[in-house]
């Protein structure tokens, strides 16, 4: 006689025990990470120093968190 298979039972929402942005910010974080030190190394290769790619980045930063710097 055959025997069914269980379903994996899926978790509701709200008992998820992280949250979306739990779960997703160590990715979030490493991928910045990563991105920052391409940048890094193509300013270096290009022959900018590390100290003034580093300030060139945060300025990027900075110029896209004020408010309607994007426009």
């Amino acid at each position: 006689m055959p025997t069914l298979a269980t379903r994996p039972s899926v978790t509701p929402p709200n008992d998820h025990i992280l949250t979306a942005q739990e779960a997703l910010e160590p990715l979030f974080l490493k991928i910045e990470e990563e991105a920052e030190v391409r940048m890094i190394a193509a300013a270096i290769r290009a022959g900018w120093s590390a100290e003034d790619a580093v300030a060139a980045i945060d300025e990027l930063r900075r110029n896209e968190l004020l408010p309607g710097s994007n426009q």
